[in-house]
């Protein structure tokens, strides 16, 4: 670990690093190369005065990514693992904060041994020189259970692992239900402490790309709408689909509570054995078309065949009309960012530079909020871009 020593031009001096790596980052204040103190000096004809600043420790600190609470982290490097407060600090890597993943602090001080209590963090940054990038990943198990932001899976070998699967793309070509066998695409590895004596793995900072009962993920194109002008005999009439547009309330394993437009009774949907896509996932607040075959003006929902359920495409809504919701708890925060435990167990955290801030208490530790996000900002990040925030 090197260390660099920088001078302030003033206390009030401020300093920009957005877009820099570690390495340039610690060049801005070392800009002939010189590792040691830098002063300003004001000449005459006579006398050089030396004036005395205020010296900032600046120095960069790169490992591996083992933990994250949302205010805290855990980072290993090759000889020691270090717990860092990142409270103050701005999350600045690209794929959010993966277990696995190679990042570098970025702080002011100066560590003693693994003691990191007199160290300032400003920010965590993807490493510069990454040695192995994170890759795409299968896990294959049985469903155990389903809800809005995770899913539990048993593998072959008994495993079970608890997935944050918030926002994340969903098909099940023929439909959903506890013990049904799952892919998931994900990125990130589980921490050491989920060795292989474990019964139980740590998912709870993977990102989660994609679920499916396919192994090769691949979405049918929707069944094209018949020609109106075609003469229809009536038993094609009868068994003409149709559609009706819902929005989500929640999901427990193969049900999918909705409310259909324009009623105040909500509906529980059976996934069990229907085609069911969700793009952006399955967040309470977002819209679902409902294809069935039967007539709800003669009969109610639930005596009508429902024979397919799919979720709007967030990459086609703007910030303004989005829906997408997150319930649950405050549980840390960074100086862009705030780490919610969501009602069904799952840690998720939202970046808020530019959220529109509702609450009362302005986001504080222990505040229970409702977080609208953007699925379609965070494809590849387990860090959700959140468009509002209040209290819930």
């Amino acid at each position: 670990m090197k260390k660099l020593l920088a001078a302030c031009v003033c206390a009030g001096l401020s300093f920009s690093f957005a877009g820099c790596s570690p390495e340039t980052i610690l060049e801005q204040f070392t800009s002939t190369g010189d590792t040691s103190v830098r002063e300003l000096t004001s000449s005459s004809d006579t006398t050089t005065e030396t004036e005395t600043k205020d010296r900032i420790y600046m120095d960069e600190l790169s490992g591996t990514l083992q933990d994250f609470s949302g205010s805290q982290l855990i980072l290993n490097t090759d000889s020691a693992s270090y717990v860092f407060n990142v409270s103050n600090a701005t999350l600045e890597c690209k794929g959010g904060m993966i277990t696995g993943d190679e990042i570098s602090i970025i702080y002011e001080g100066q560590l003693s041994g693994t003691d990191t209590g007199s160290v300032h963090v400003l920010k965590v940054v993807d490493e510069f020189h990454k040695k192995n990038k994170l890759k795409k990943r299968t896990a294959h198990g049985q469903v155990i259970s389903l809800t809005s932001n995770t899913i539990t899976i048993k593998s072959k070998k008994g495993k079970t692992a608890t997935y944050p699967i918030t926002g994340t793309k969903q098909y099940y070509q023929n439909g959903i239900k506890a013990g049904d066998w799952v892919y998931l695409t994900f990125k990130g590895k589980f921490p050491d402490t989920s060795n292989d004596s474990s019964v139980s793995l740590n998912a709870s900072h993977l990102k989660v790309l994609s679920i499916s009962d396919l192994k090769d993920l691949e979405i049918p194109d929707p069944t094209p709408t018949p020609d109106p002008k075609l003469t229809q005999t009536p038993e094609q009439i009868e068994n003409k689909e149709k559609q009706l547009l819902a929005t989500v309330q929640g999901v427990n394993l193969n049900i999918l509570r909705v409310l259909p437009a324009g009623s105040d009774t909500s509906f529980n949907l059976d996934m069990s054995a229907i085609p069911a896509y969700f793009k952006g996932g399955i967040a309470p607040g977002s819209h679902v078309n409902v294809t069935y075959i039967g007539d709800l003006e003669t009969t109610s929902l639930e005596e009508v065949r429902i024979i397919a359920v799919t979720g709007e495409d967030p990459d086609t809504i703007n910030d303004k009309h989005i829906s997408f919701t997150v319930t649950g708890t405050i549980i840390g925060s960074t100086a862009n960012t705030i780490t919610v435990q969501t009602d069904d167990g799952a840690i998720d955290t939202f970046r808020t530079e530019n959220a529109q801030d509702l609450t009362a208490g302005g986001m504080e530790y222990g505040d229970y909020v409702c977080v609208t996000f953007h699925p379609s900002k965070s494809k590849s990040s387990n860090i959700y871009t959140a468009i509002k925030v209040q209290d819930a």
